[in-house]
């Protein structure tokens, strides 16, 4: 299963969110160590450079895509390998969404069609959809052609 989602600026304070599975009271918890594990290892990496790591039976895949740093939470089926193409497709998406890689600014601009590709992406903990045209599609809210 995706645990989580999230996205943070560079100062470490996040802007999406996406729990899936994750009770309430351990929320907290992910978020703080999520920003302290980005604060301690992403400085100086580049764009799309993916870090790894374990904590408590779960991977964790996390990048820098311009000024936000995007974290991936997963079990089960959802390892390292697994959370590596999920991430891919995230930060292709708002890339595309943003045109470029994001300022918080730009980023916070966009933040609708971001959270819409989200949930097109992610699903009930499940990675949902993949293919680029078909997200496109499916945020401008049209019905998708290949029924």
């Amino acid at each position: 299963m995706l645990l989580a989602v999230l996205i943070a600026n560079s100062e470490g304070n996040i802007l999406v969110e996406r729990f899936n599975g994750v009770p309430g009271e351990e929320r907290l918890h992910w978020r703080s160590f999520l920003v302290k594990l980005g604060a301690d290892n992403l400085k100086g990496v580049k764009n799309e450079e993916l870090l790894v790591a374990c904590h408590k039976s779960v991977y964790i895949v996390y990048t820098v895509l311009g000024h936000v740093s995007i974290y991936l939470v997963g079990k089960d089926e959802y390892d390292e390998l697994a959370l590596s193409e999920a991430i891919f497709v995230v930060t292709s998406a708002i890339k595309d969404v943003c045109g470029k890689p994001p300022t918080e600014r730009l980023f916070l601009d966009k933040y609708g069609r971001i959270c819409l590709c989200l949930d097109e992406i992610v699903w009930k903990g499940l990675l949902e959809n993949t293919d680029k045209d078909r997200i496109k599609r499916l945020i401008r809210l049209k019905p998708p052609t290949d029924f």
